[in-house]
């Protein structure tokens, strides 16, 4: 009798499980996300950053590809929240209503520009921000399509020694990323550190005229200013709602300059 039972509840429990079980679609539009903290997500998760897209999706840290929500990210478990990473998709879903849109987060908080390189190691996360990147990318790339790199970073690099050199090593990561993701055409666009990070470092400063003017030389590399956005009270990080707004101008760059070129 309870070998029946214990087959009809493993039976029910399979039913249940195969309802709800979304198939990931075969072709995404692919995006890295990548960066320090401000890409990762800080903000305070709400309901919407619950709900999800049947057309956006995210690789997780086990490299399996779920429904996309907040947080995303997986670098610091303890503090990470909400980024502009999903918000960017639902804008692109809002324009671009029969495209799949795959999230590849890969965010290190508190990481330097240095780090972002082969073999390097980021001991505060135990991880290899460059190399890891890659091997997720290389694993999204089985379900679709690269269309974009989303960098936000340059907290970490906002002293004087680093600030001034942040430009030419922008430009060689560029240069990286797309040479080994076999992706020179690729759009890569940065963004610029907030406003209360340049009040509290002035160096932030000479940080965000690199990402603006590295990106004048960069071919199909664009910038978006955070201008205007609020922090969550540490003078470091976007709040929620600042956040999403970021998200939405990093999607806007590629919606007005017309970067999405691959038909859904």
């Amino acid at each position: 009798m309870h070998t029946s039972s214990n087959i009809v509840l493993m039976s029910l429990i399979l039913l249940i499980t195969l309802a709800f079980k979304q198939d990931v679609p075969p072709q995404l539009q692919l995006f890295l996300l990548i960066g320090q903290s401000n890409m990762a997500g800080r903000g305070v998760p709400e309901a919407e950053d619950q709900q999800t897209n049947p057309h956006i999706w995210m690789l997780t840290k086990e490299l399996s590809w779920v429904p996309a929500r907040d947080p995303m990210h997986f670098d610091k478990p303890a503090v990470i929240g909400v980024g502009p990473g999903f918000s960017f998709a639902k804008r692109l879903a809002e324009t671009y209503p029969e495209m799949n849109i795959g999230l590849i987060p890969c965010a290190v908080g508190g990481s330097g520009i240095d780090v972002w390189k082969p073999g390097a190691y980021y001991e505060p996360t135990q991880s290899h921000p460059y190399d890891d990147a890659l091997r997720r990318a290389k694993k999204a790339l089985e379900n679709g399509q690269l269309a974009g790199f989303i960098w936000h970073q340059g907290e970490s690099d906002s002293e004087p020694e680093k600030a001034i050199v942040y430009e030419e090593k922008l430009a060689e990561l560029v240069q990286r990323f797309r040479k080994d993701l076999n992706a020179p055409h690729v759009p890569f666009v940065v963004g610029t550190l907030g406003d209360f990070v340049v009040n509290r470092d002035p160096e932030a400063k000479i940080v965000n005229e690199a990402l603006q003017q590295a990106t004048k030389h960069i071919p199909n590399s664009y910038c978006v200013v955070s201008e205007g956005l609020t922090d969550k009270g540490d003078s470091t990080h976007f709040d929620t709602h600042s956040a999403r707004i970021l998200g939405q101008r990093y999607a806007d760059v590629f919606i007005h300059k017309k970067l999405i070129t691959s038909k859904p």
